[in-house]
């Protein structure tokens, strides 16, 4: 899954991919000049890139995302439980919390999620 990991530029050209698919190269290309600055040849580039890395394909001119939103979270949040606190999901949500409380209707929710994804 770590191949579903991105920087910051990669994760903001997919949010356009997401929010726009199928889209157009052509409009990809406008897209990112109006939200990102980007000249067409940085679109190009990226849509090369993530491409290579089977995260979007470009099939006659047309572009799509090959992953979702929740699946490059979902890999992300593991890359961060994983190197920084040693694969320990407690250990984040203790910091995470920072000493803050949560609602009794948080709690339950929380439980509900851990009990439905226990082994």
């Amino acid at each position: 899954m770590e191949s579903k990991r991105l920087f910051e530029g990669e994760a903001r050209f997919m949010d356009i991919i997401w929010d726009s698919e199928p889209v157009p190269s052509g409009k990809l290309v406008e897209l990112c000049g109006e939200k990102l600055g980007w000249k067409k040849s940085t679109t190009y580039t990226m849509l090369k890139r993530l491409g290579e890395k089977g995260l979007v394909k470009n099939e006659s001119s047309t572009v799509t995302a090959l992953v979702s939103r929740e699946e490059v979270r979902a890999a992300e949040s593991s890359f961060v439980v994983e190197q920084t606190f040693a694969g320990s999901l407690p250990g984040f949500l203790v910091a995470f919390l920072g000493g803050k409380t949560i609602s009794r209707e948080e709690a339950e929710e929380l439980k509900k999620m851990i009990d439905e994804h226990s082994v």
